[in-house]
């Protein structure tokens, strides 16, 4: 452990730039708050020594994550609460903060060696449900999540809080044109499906489609895969539902079709 570093230390200084996205950019690195993900961060350091770069934590969350630190492969440095406030996006910081590596992939790597199941992101806006689709496709055994151009930073404290550490056990990538990208896995024998509430294909009427590989296409919270974008996938899928709702938000109906991939890739 290190002296107490106050909100106006450089090194403190220099993390709390990483609050916004052109800091994250610049410096190559990320926040990750709270004792999930940095239980998460510090267990991919153990294999990836360049995966976390430090820890800042308050006096009193150092004492209570005693266990967690003191087998820390990277420097652990005392902060004050103010410090630890700075460094937060939410309303009671929990004063354990991790300064993280960027994970990008290149979307070409992806392309190369395509996981068995995967999601691409077209223009979803809310960092929450961005977090909270990363969080299902870890549970539901994705290899890889694809954040297009204009969705949501993965990075963003929002989206790294939703996704429960998730974040840390699957390849990213970040900002890439979807539609080249479809292309090139389809060529490589991958299904590509758009969810849509209105698409000619029923999720329960899918079968073998579903063995993978397959990447999964979800859009916008409002307005939904772009319709280019949709004809370019192999099939648009529509959830049948039995009862009355008039329709699923993002995150369950991510949820819902990735659960049905899961069962069907055994």
């Amino acid at each position: 452990m290190s002296e107490l570093l106050t909100e106006r230390s450089g090194r403190v200084a220099a993390a709390r730039k990483l609050t916004r996205r052109a800091g994250r950019d610049e410096a190559g690195a990320f926040l990750a708050e709270g004792r999930q993900a940095v239980s998460e961060a510090l267990a991919l350091a153990v294999s990836d020594p360049d995966a976390v770069r430090e820890v800042f934590a308050t006096e009193a969350a150092a004492a209570a994550h005693r266990d967690l630190l003191a087998g820390a492969a990277v420097p652990v440095r005392l902060v004050t609460e103010r410090a630890a406030a700075s460094l937060s996006e939410t309303v009671t910081p929990q004063g354990l903060v991790a300064v993280c590596a960027l994970r990008d992939l290149p979307a070409g790597r992806l392309a190369a060696d395509p996981p068995a199941l995967a999601v691409a992101l077209a223009g979803l806006a809310d960092p929450g449900n961005a977090g909270t689709v990363l969080r299902t496709a870890d549970a539901c055994g994705a290899g890889a999540v694809v954040f297009g151009a204009g969705s949501a930073d993965p990075y963003g404290g929002k989206a790294v809080r939703s996704s429960a550490g998730s974040l840390f056990h699957l390849d990213v990538v970040r900002g890439a044109p979807l539609e080249p990208l479809v292309g090139d896995l389809r060529a490589h024998g991958v299904t590509v499906l758009a969810a849509d509430g209105g698409g000619e294909a029923s999720l329960d009427g899918l079968g073998d489609v579903l063995a993978g590989p397959v990447l999964w296409l979800f859009g916008n919270e409002a307005r939904g895969v772009p319709p280019e974008l949709a004809a370019a996938a192999d099939a648009r899928v529509r959830i049948p539902m039995r009862g009355r709702a008039e329709s699923l938000n993002l995150a369950a109906a991510a949820a819902i079709c990735l659960y049905a991939t899961q069962l069907a890739q055994g």
